[in-house]
């Protein structure tokens, strides 16, 4: 399928003095949460000064491209020291389970003497736009399908209740080309809150598409999937968006080709893109995403058209 992204250009990026000590730079894994006609709340995670993330959010007009209000104080800040969220909160998306609305977060920890690592949180969504943790430990611990580390994950609910979810997990930090293999994982769920994870979802290929993070899918009228998601080569290329398909949600096929949207020619996506978040707003496709510095040059917009 032929399809291009226009880009619509920067939506928001941390700028001014006097911002709150855990929203100083960065505004990284946008997600939006439609809050009434043309305007979302779009939460990210923002870092401190020793790289912690926290996550803040804007109101703006998706249409208008213009910022009704920032919030100042974080939404949601990083655990205590020895949680599984010590280090940072790097969202993925929401979904609804038993009238409740859930977000789902990576949570960092950089031991001191070994690898950093993340795992897989629960957030619930409450109705004044607020976050309170739903479970004080990860959803998942690891085994022989998620050895070593979590990122990023991002939940479907299909239309017969049944719920499905893709994110990230490391295999090895060096694939022996020194890059990492993080790949596309999936469990299922009947009810959204008890798993069945199944293992790899999206291939992968060393040196071509080998360090996936922050998958984002959405469903066709006939049944089939697309997603997106950020990559690294392997062969010491920056992160670029990639793109899969799969004509019923479990059988995927690597379609980077297709991706439809790359790095700039300059400026503050020049370098690198990453983290996209796909959704529909009145008939149109539209994409968030990072660019330069994994989010501390802000994020942006771009629309499908095809």
């Amino acid at each position: 399928m032929n399809q291009t992204w226009r880009k619509l250009g920067l939506l928001y990026c941390p700028a001014g003095d006097n911002r709150h000590p855990k929203l100083l730079t960065h505004a990284a894994n946008p997600l939006p949460v439609l809050i009434g006609g043309d305007v979302y709340r779009i939460f990210f995670s923002g870092r401190d000064a020793q790289n912690r993330s926290s996550v803040g959010a804007v109101d703006i007009d998706i249409v208008r491209r213009t910022l009704i209000y920032e919030h100042e104080q974080p939404i949601f800040t990083h655990g205590p020291a020895g949680s599984f969220y010590a280090d940072g909160v790097s969202i993925g998306n929401c979904y609804t389970a038993n009238g409740v609305r859930y977000m789902l977060f990576m949570g960092w920890q950089t031991p001191q003497h070994s690898h950093w690592r993340g795992d897989i949180g629960q957030l619930t969504v409450h109705p004044d736009g607020s976050l309170s943790l739903a479970n004080p430990a990860p959803l998942f611990t690891a085994n022989h399908l998620d050895p070593l580390s979590f990122s990023y994950p991002w939940v479907h609910q299909h239309p017969d209740g049944s719920y499905r979810m893709w994110y990230g997990s490391t295999q090895t930090w060096d694939a022996g080309n020194g890059e990492m293999l993080h790949v596309i994982n999936t469990a299922a769920s009947p009810d959204g809150q008890h798993w069945q994870r199944e293992g790899l979802a999206i291939p992968y290929a060393l040196g071509i598409a080998q360090a996936f993070s922050r998958p984002t899918a959405i469903q066709a009228a006939d049944g089939s999937y697309r997603m997106w998601f950020s990559y690294r080569s392997g062969t010491g290329t920056s992160y670029r968006i990639g793109h899969a398909t799969s004509p019923d949600g479990h059988h995927w096929q690597l379609a980077l080709d297709t991706a439809g949207i790359d790095v700039s020619d300059s400026g503050w996506d020049a370098d690198m893109i990453e983290y996209p978040f796909v959704f529909t707003h009145q008939s149109q496709t539209y994409m968030l995403y990072n660019g330069n510095g994994y989010g501390k040059s802000g994020f942006g917009l771009a629309v499908l058209e095809s």
